[in-house]
């Protein structure tokens, strides 16, 4: 079985969608201090291994472990360290940034607006905090969405296309909280159409057709 005892295990993953074999044996492990990038082309199942990573879908074949315990078996401590990030930015169109990061991370453990503004001003979206989301443009949403996962003080990151409608500086901005994240003892598997320029353990898993 392909477990890490501090860590993330993923081992043997197969999943179908219909009659298409998404995902096809796929395995790998995530310690702490360590960033996984998942490539590939469009459709070979990188949002697809995410979502079962953290639960949200079962494989037909395989198993996801967590501290080398099925997460089944462990999935509020799972879930508790874990901080999930879409491609979409999911934010409540209505609330501003603020409390949409309230509303959010409030799921998960108490906090202070002192804490979601801190984490706001970390990825550049100080200047959104008292604005609606439906206002924002695409950029400002993925540094709102960025500064939840920050809130939520999680030490295994799933993001999915993270640098998506970032500009230069929010690119920027994102690859030193990646840097940061792992070299305080965290880990994070991000999802990436280009390769990631850090200075911590990077490793890469590409996905086939």
């Amino acid at each position: 079985m392909n477990t890490v005892p501090d860590g993330l295990g993923v081992d043997r993953i197969h999943l179908w969608r219909g009659e298409r074999h998404v995902l096809k044996g796929v395995s790998f492990t995530l310690a702490r201090r360590q960033l996984l990038q998942i490539g590939g082309a469009n459709g070979t199942g990188k949002t697809t291994l995410l979502r079962v990573v953290c639960g949200l879908l079962r494989p037909e074949q395989g198993e996801v472990t967590w501290l080398g315990q099925p997460i089944a078996k462990v999935r509020a401590d799972f879930e508790d360290t874990l901080a999930y990030a879409s491609h979409e930015p999911a934010l409540k169109a209505d609330l501003t940034a603020l409390e949409n990061l309230r509303f959010g991370v409030g799921l998960k453990r108490r906090v202070s607006l002192e804490e979601l503004r801190a984490s706001l001003e970390r990825t550049g979206a100080a200047s959104c905090a008292d604005l609606p989301a439906r206002v924002l443009s695409a950029g400002q949403r993925r540094r709102v969405a960025l500064a939840r996962v920050l809130a939520m003080n999680a030490s295994l990151w799933l993001l999915d296309e993270p640098f998506a409608n970032l500009d230069a500086a929010g690119a920027g901005m994102l690859t030193e909280l990646l840097q940061s994240h792992v070299r305080g003892g965290g880990a994070a598997l991000v999802v990436a159409h280009h390769d990631l320029k850090v200075d911590v353990d990077l490793r890469r898993l590409e996905l086939g057709p």
